[in-house]
């Protein structure tokens, strides 16, 4: 079962595994709450069912001098200290917990960490990097993103923050291990009212056990409110303008900084793209549609090969052949050699992992295999890498962490079992192979303790520096028309556009890529117009 939709990087999670991981879907997403509860600036309330925001429906920027009850949080001075990782050096950033209503008494202690430009060449300032999510811990990937690119690291200090019930700065927590590893193995394809029933319940106990671990932090972990904790940062770190890479849901953090803060807006990448004027519904059925044209690319590579397990006719035959072993797999769990079994949800999970970079497909033809064969060891592997299970049993923060953002963020994608069914035409033609399993998942958010206070907007951050969108063509978890549609939102906006396979496109192999990014964080010209890289 996947609790949530998750947007980050394949690099970000390569301390989970050595392949790549993580996306999907949730009944929630992008859109965030404004520091008082309500609409933030600009907003309005969406119903759930229009495809995007109305053309009016903008994210007003905030005022651009800090408020006197504000002063105190961007005077601070951060205490470095080694963090136990060549290079690295920690502190701990002060946040108010309500931007509305500042207090010392219920403050957040946010994580930060950053590496310190060496050279050669003159300083440009400070980096910031985000990896996605929500939920992704952006200190754990600047600590494997720092070394690359050299010619970026010599000339800026690279700085990430834990954003707000993250890993190191409050996480949210919500359920035990050994609850988790019975929630991720919920049959997200009920058959009958019994299985939708045990389904809804496994929504209502995440949902109560994140109330009663993380209430009083759950309505103050939105997108806007970590964007406002950026521009705390930039300030303490004593930069004019936020200099930023944000990946996957990394660029909607973004996006927001800039919308907010146009001003403040230096050099930024955005790779991986959302389009903040998409409602959650629609979000799952782009992804879904977007799983599903990985998976045919991964089924059309596949078939070439004499040791396909899916055959060797044609990806729409894969596709039915993947259908029916996870069929199979829902009546008769295979064997792992632990003592959890590979059930359909986890079988789903693994495969859904390996989509999102095509380095991962070689591994994921010999699992398949073996799971076939009945050894589900390979594919179990792969779904505790998207959940961030380790060896250990211990499931990192980010699987509650995520849907505390994204439920927060935009209203549900559905109330109910009922509207559910209704939409499972749309889903089964968007991906006859995962459209069940994604539609289903992203019921998640109807059951959540605490009322969405985003809205669906368009983000067009007037004033802002050039910023450099990215999009990927047949990019699962981001699909491309999403980078198109913030390219065009966003005023000062160039979209770079990297044809091929995989979830983003910077430091992923491509030098055409890497050279337009590069050049424009060194020297701040973006690429040229339409520019497209193989």
């Amino acid at each position: 079962m996947q609790p949530s939709r998750l947007l980050r990087t394949p690099a970000a999670a390569a301390a989970a595994a050595a392949t790549a991981l993580a996306l999907l879907i949730s009944g929630c997403s992008s859109g965030s709450s404004s520091p008082g509860g309500a609409a933030a600036p600009g907003h309005t309330k969406e119903a759930g069912t229009d495809r995007q925001a109305p053309n009016g429906s903008l994210l007003a920027p905030l005022p651009t001098a800090v408020p006197a009850n504000l002063r105190p949080y961007y005077d601070q001075k951060l205490s470095w200290h080694d963090c136990g990782v060549a290079g690295f050096q920690c502190a701990t950033m002060k946040a108010p917990l309500d931007y509305a209503k500042p207090s010392a008494a219920t403050d957040l202690k946010l994580a930060v960490a950053r590496k310190q430009a060496a050279g050669p060449g003159a300083r440009l300032g400070s980096l910031m990097v985000n990896p996605g999510g929500p939920g992704g811990s952006a200190i754990k990937y600047l600590e494997q993103y720092a070394p690359q690119p050299a010619a970026v690291r010599a000339r800026y200090d690279m700085v990430a923050m834990d954003p707000r019930g993250v890993a190191r700065s409050e996480p949210v927590e919500c359920l035990t291990n050994q609850q988790m590893d019975r929630y991720t193995q919920t049959d997200t394809t009920p058959d009958t009212p019994a299985e939708v029933n045990q389904l809804v319940t496994a929504y209502r106990d995440f949902a109560k056990g994140c109330e009663t671990h993380s209430g009083k932090l759950l309505p103050h972990v939105s997108t806007i409110e970590a964007a406002r904790d950026m521009d705390v940062l930039r300030a303490v770190l004593g930069d004019k303008k936020l200099t930023y890479v944000g990946a996957s849901y990394g660029t909607f953090l973004g996006a927001t900084y800039a919308g907010l803060f146009p001003s403040h807006s230096g050099r930024m990448v955005l790779d991986g793209a959302m389009n903040p004027s998409l409602n959650s519904r629609t979000i799952n059925l782009d992804q879904t549609a977007g799983f599903n044209t990985a998976f045919l690319a991964f089924a059309a590579d596949c078939i070439k090969k004499k040791n396909c397990p899916l055959g060797t006719t044609s990806p729409e035959d894969a596709g039915k052949r993947l259908s029916a072993f996870f069929k199979k797999l829902d009546a008769h769990p295979v064997d792992t050699g632990q003592d959890r079994k590979l059930t359909e949800s986890l079988a789903t999970t693994g495969v859904i992992a390996a989509m999102y970079d095509q380095g991962a497909w070689a591994e994921l033809r010999e699992y398949l295999a073996q799971a076939e064969a009945g050894n589900g060891r390979g594919l179990l592997a792969l779904s505790d890498s998207y959940y961030e299970r380790d060896a250990d049993g211990h499931y990192a923060n980010q699987m509650f962490a995520n849907p505390a953002v994204n439920c927060l963020d935009l209203a549900p994608a559905f109330t109910g079992p009922d509207q559910v069914r209704a939409a499972l035409p749309a889903f089964r033609k968007a991906s006859p192979v995962f459209g069940d399993n994604f539609a289903w998942s992203a019921l998640n958010c109807a059951y959540w303790p605490v009322k969405y206070t985003g809205a669906t907007h368009r983000i067009q951050a007037k004033g802002a520096d050039p910023i450099v969108v990215v999009g990927t063509t047949r990019d699962p978890a981001t699909p491309y028309t999403w980078a198109k549609g913030l390219a065009a939102q966003l005023s000062s906006a160039t979209l770079l556009t990297y044809v091929g396979d995989g979830h983003t496109a910077y430091g992923r192999g491509s030098d055409c890529i890497d050279t337009a990014i590069n050049t424009y964080l060194l020297e701040g010209t973006p690429p040229a117009k339409n520019k497209r890289c193989t």
